[in-house]
């Protein structure tokens, strides 16, 4: 699976600042809006000391990390759904991604402009997130009119199709954005296809110190957003792994891993797939032709000292195909 985040915010808050940080790609940084008029692509191996544990005890000779690419998209401004500041070019990269990290300025500078000449940061979230909606509300209106002529054909799909999309448009005329819905309904193939901005789930990046963050503005990202959060000094060489790990836990992601003399590599995956769908990852053979799989746990594989001796300990099992991956299991597919 390819993994992307669109990086999103205001401009000059430290989005290509996160950028470099996360990629160490020599981009232009520069202390005006839209100094970034394409969207940067940067491509980052996901930290895993699991992965280095097994490299080292397979001494594989390639070791090949899960990957996140991410987009560092121009800054959006007020007005962006209706082309202000380019913003309907930028608005339709995030359509790319899989999740968005809002990047909230928090840090008081009086050497960096602030495009809205004041640092608010809880103000700034609202501007992008209105945004965000508005240009959703857009999609999902122009949508109902297509099905509103359809459904007076009495297609019982296209009436169903229009009821979801009403309740969609009915949210987002209540400024909430889709990722408050239910799972089925954001995960229903009407709303999917739709490709909403506000569907995506969001991390808020507060760039800043702690004492620059306010009881007030975490409340707001925690329970009124329902979103999680964290806090660094962009530009100060941070570790940004969290950045990384978080984004895995909201998009409900896990790690398996095969490893041999040839190499060793991690593999992402949904948590609760099954033996056969994660096979499919490695090869779409192995998917169509899935037999078992010898799965250890990746602790019990380390501790044992290699495939040999966790089978004579037997932490080795065979799995079927209703076995569902366990984050950390190290696999060997057999297939026909």
């Amino acid at each position: 699976m390819k993994l992307s985040i669109g990086i999103v915010g205001l401009p000059n808050v430290g989005k290509s600042t996160l950028f470099k940080d996360l990629t160490q790609n020599d981009i232009l940084i520069a202390n005006y809006p839209f100094a970034t008029i394409d969207p940067n692509v940067g491509i980052v191996p996901v930290p895993d000391e699991r992965l280095d544990i097994l490299d080292k005890l397979s001494h594989s000779k390639k070791k090949i990390p899960a990957i996140v690419e991410f987009y560092d998209i121009a800054g959006l401004v007020k007005g962006a759904n209706e082309g202000q500041g380019l913003g309907n070019q930028f608005l339709s990269h995030i359509r790319e991604t899989d999740a968005i990290v809002q990047v909230v300025r928090c840090f008081n500078s009086g050497e960096i402009i602030h495009v809205e000449n004041t640092v608010d940061p809880k103000r700034d979230i609202d501007i992008i997130n209105t945004e965000l909606i508005l240009r959703d509300l857009d999609t999902v209106e122009k949508r109902i009119g297509k099905l509103e002529g359809e459904a007076r054909t009495g297609d019982k799909t296209k009436i169903k199709e229009l009821e979801i999309v009403r309740h969609l448009n009915k949210q987002l005329s209540d400024n909430k954005p889709i990722y408050f819905l239910e799972k089925e309904i954001i995960e229903n193939p009407s709303v999917k296809s739709l490709n909403l901005l506000t569907a995506k789930p969001q991390i808020f990046l507060l760039n800043g110190n702690q004492e620059d963050v306010s009881k007030e503005l975490e409340d707001k990202i925690k329970n009124e957003l329902k979103s999680d959060y964290i806090i660094s000094d962009l530009g100060t060489g941070p570790d940004l792994s969290v950045l990384i790990k978080k984004t895995y836990q909201i998009l409900n992601l896990i790690s398996f891993f095969t490893t041999g003399e040839d190499e060793t590599r991690a593999w992402t995956i949904i948590n609760g797939w099954k033996a056969p769908q994660a096979a499919g990852t490695i090869h779409t053979d192995f998917e169509n032709k899935f037999i078992r799989a010898e799965v250890v746990f990746w602790k019990d594989l380390v501790d044992a000292g290699g495939w040999s001796q966790a089978k004579q300990k037997g932490k080795l099992r065979l799995e079927g195909k209703d076995y569902a991956i366990k984050d950390g299991d190290v696999m060997v597919i057999r297939h026909g």
